[in-house]
């Protein structure tokens, strides 16, 4: 099994990152919506949605909303809010999910650059851009990798919930490596989250190879200039 299959679908998974910052996923999403002037009842797909935090915040500004992911405990728990506009399935980023239907398709929060091979991350491109009608926009929210890689913190404890995450970080083949150590009571476990260090350079290609266009390209969630060496992000506004 792939490291990713493995280790999102983990119970420590959602304990280690339950707190993540929901008030900077809305303020992000907000400055989306108002600058791409996404309308109620577009329909927008969210790629490697997780738990749907995202995608239940696009809902309540009044989209229709699809949110998939390869977690079955993630759709699992995604699932208990749907509603009309919002539904979450079980989906693979690499394989088409509905061609030529989305007005927007968003793949956020450093989701991408899990695969062994540059084909796979390839495909899932292609996948996004298939799944876009004609003019539609694509979103993709990675980690500004040059800039991690200068300000990696090479190993950080945390104790949550009595559980003992012990965390260490590296840079290998061109690979952001993070080993989680765990101990829980008498159990211990490891897990393992192996992220490509992707620079623009690599998008572009990606984009390119799948027939669109970048129109903007934005450095955090306020969407200012990105600065490859200082800016936070590497958010790439693409069009079919």
């Amino acid at each position: 099994m792939s490291w990713f299959a493995n280790w999102f679908d983990s119970p420590y998974y959602h304990i280690l990152y339950k707190n993540r910052d929901d008030k900077e996923a809305e303020f992000f999403i907000e400055n989306l919506v108002q600058h791409l002037h996404i309308k109620k009842r577009n329909k927008l797909l969210d790629i490697a949605c997780g738990k749907g935090r995202h995608a239940k915040y696009f809902n309540s500004l009044g989209l229709n909303v699809v949110g998939v992911d390869l977690s079955f405990n993630s759709i699992t728990a995604a699932k208990k809010d749907e509603n009309e506009t919002l539904q979450f399935f079980i989906h693979d980023m690499r394989e088409v999910y509905q061609e030529n239907h989305f007005d927007v398709v968003t793949n956020l929060f450093t989701s991408f650059g899990y695969f062994e091979k540059d084909e796979d991350e390839q495909k899932a491109i292609n996948a996004m851009a298939s799944n876009l009608k004609k003019e539609g926009i694509l979103v993709i929210d990675f980690m500004n990798a040059k800039n991690v890689m200068v300000n990696l913190v090479a190993s950080e404890i945390k104790i949550i919930d009595g559980i003992t995450f012990n965390i260490k970080r590296s840079v290998r083949n061109n690979h952001i490596i993070k080993d989680i150590h765990i101990s829980d009571s008498k159990t211990k476990h490891h897990f393992q989250e192996k992220v490509k260090a992707l620079t623009l350079a690599n998008f572009s290609d990606f984009i390119a190879n799948a027939g669109l266009k970048i129109i903007d390209i934005f450095g955090n969630y306020k969407l200012e200039e990105f600065n490859t060496q200082t800016s936070d992000r590497l958010i790439l506004i693409c069009k079919k």
